[in-house]
């Protein structure tokens, strides 16, 4: 069993800044994938920023220049610094891990979200 847990979110004013953090634990081999998505009311979940365990790093064109995803392999941990916050980017934010566990099988695992929501 893997369990991603997420924290950091909560309400900013337009223009302000967050940072999510979020944490893999349990049977873990090697985390290889990690990395944030979200899901506003009445949309799909889309795909913010991911970073592999080389550090390669992959985001969405609406957060590039104003989204930071990084992470410290040695905690299993994966960090989402969000600068210049709009509107828009209110939503339910989600962490995902992916690996392999200590008995060698494939995991994909989800966190139970934290909503961030950008409102004067």
């Amino acid at each position: 069993q893997v369990q991603v847990v997420e924290s950091g979110g909560g309400l900013v004013q337009p223009g302000g800044s967050l940072r999510l953090s979020c944490a893999a634990s349990g049977s873990i081999f090697r985390v290889e994938s990690m990395g944030w998505y979200r899901q506003a009311p009445g949309k799909q979940r889309e795909l913010v920023a991911v970073v592999s365990s080389g550090g390669s790093t992959n985001s969405a064109d609406s957060v590039k220049g104003r989204f930071t995803v990084s992470r410290d392999n040695a905690k299993n941990t994966v960090y989402l610094q969000m600068n210049s916050l709009k509107p828009e980017d209110t939503a339910a934010y989600y962490c995902n891990a992916a690996g392999i566990t200590l008995v060698r099988s494939r995991f994909n695992s989800w966190g139970q979200g934290t909503q961030v929501t950008v409102s004067s």
